[in-house]
């Protein structure tokens, strides 16, 4: 009893004490946001450097950086009165944010830049500078480890005459995945994934084949939904 007792009292105690924001100084907000700046910079040129996707997007990268920024805001505005940090939870668990991220490498870096924030808002720069290293190092390393040869989709629409053909050509491939197909009264539409660096010759060969139409390679970077 006497515990609670206690627990309350230091809880009002708290309220009542902190019921005024702690101001910082005006050289500590400008150096958290400055820090925070330059960490979110150098997550920007990571991110640009490992970045292995199909399309470069510079809004998302530079995003990263404003997200970093506006954490470091939210952690110096709450991080010392309980009355705006319950009051910042509420109002922050109203948000909803309904962009999708379809790389989940877009994910990793957006909670970095999150962490960066908060360490830089809380006044640990020593782990979000060391942290901030460690993650890049990883990240460049990891990034010059690519696989002997790309993905791809191939796409070939054939009447009914190239189905021995195209079926024996498939063969000489090596290993490859259905991911659909759509017969006709006379075509057939095969959509394939397949692994290769000969991509032009993969093409012609098709093409020359008897009863082929059409045939498309498109560079496959995990989008594709069966």
């Amino acid at each position: 009893m006497n515990d609670l007792v206690a627990f309350k009292d230091l809880i009002k105690k708290s309220v009542l004490e902190n019921n005024n924001v702690n101001t910082l100084n005006s050289s500590d907000i400008v150096i958290n946001l400055f820090a925070t700046l330059l960490m979110g910079l150098f997550i920007f040129y990571i991110y640009r450097k490992s970045f292995q996707g199909v399309l470069y997007t510079q809004a998302f990268n530079v995003s990263l950086v404003m997200v970093a920024l506006v954490t470091t805001l939210i952690i110096m505005t709450i991080s010392s009165n309980l009355i705006l940090s319950l009051g910042m939870v509420g109002a922050l668990s109203i948000v909803r944010f309904r962009t999708a991220i379809k790389d989940s490498m877009d994910i990793g870096f957006m909670f970095w830049a999150i962490s960066i924030g908060i360490a830089n808002g809380a006044g640990y720069f020593k782990i979000s500078l060391v942290g901030s290293l460690f993650i890049a190092i990883v990240l460049l390393i990891l990034s010059r480890y690519r696989e002997s040869s790309s993905p791809y989709l191939l796409i070939i629409n054939y009447s009914d005459t190239g189905d021995i053909g195209v079926r024996e050509y498939l063969k000489t491939i090596g290993s490859y995945k259905l991911k659909s197909k759509t017969v006709t009264a006379k075509n057939t539409e095969l959509t394939i994934e397949i692994r290769t660096n000969n991509d032009h010759k993969i093409v012609s060969e098709l093409q020359s084949l008897e009863g082929m139409k059409d045939c498309v390679l498109v560079s496959y970077n995990g989008d594709y939904v069966s």
